[in-house]
């Protein structure tokens, strides 16, 4: 029996230093350590986590009042930021599975679910835009939990 395979396409806009700078729809983020070059450019070091959200708390504000701000903080070395990208995803399902697919391909050093298991059949997710330390095509399968 074939696998429900999906093939989901994140477009991440820019890269905002800010949580304001986000977009208020729903959609998946991710969250980097970076090095403010000037007010205009920054270089992202390393990715920290990435997460979903839907439309009712959407990724600005999901990502402004987020439980694990102070461990992202953590990861950041001296001289080093946090910020972050994001892409729109309004559909549910694919925005859960998106994200689970990114988070058991990347394991992002702050994120414990999906690190070890993937639970949904073959999915690949392509990226574009802003997508600095993020694996532009790849495709993940369903894992048993360790």
């Amino acid at each position: 029996m074939a696998d429900d395979q999906k093939v989901i396409k994140l477009d991440f806009g820019g890269v905002f230093m800010k949580p304001s700078g986000l977009p208020v729809e729903a959609g998946i983020y991710c969250v980097y350590a970076c090095t403010d070059k000037d007010e205009k450019t920054v270089t992202n070091l390393k990715l920290l986590y990435i997460g979903e959200s839907g439309k009712s708390v959407g990724i600005q504000q999901r990502v402004s009042t987020h439980e694990k701000a102070e461990e992202w903080k953590k990861q950041l070395p001296a001289g080093q930021v946090l910020c972050f990208t994001a892409a729109k995803v309004s559909d549910r399902a694919s925005r859960e599975r998106a994200e689970a697919a990114m988070i058991f391909h990347h394991k992002p050093p702050v994120n414990d679910e999906y690190t070890h298991s993937f639970p949904f059949d073959t999915t690949t997710i392509n990226v574009t835009g802003k997508t600095s330390q993020l694996t532009p095509s790849f495709t993940v399968k369903k894992e048993a939990k360790d």
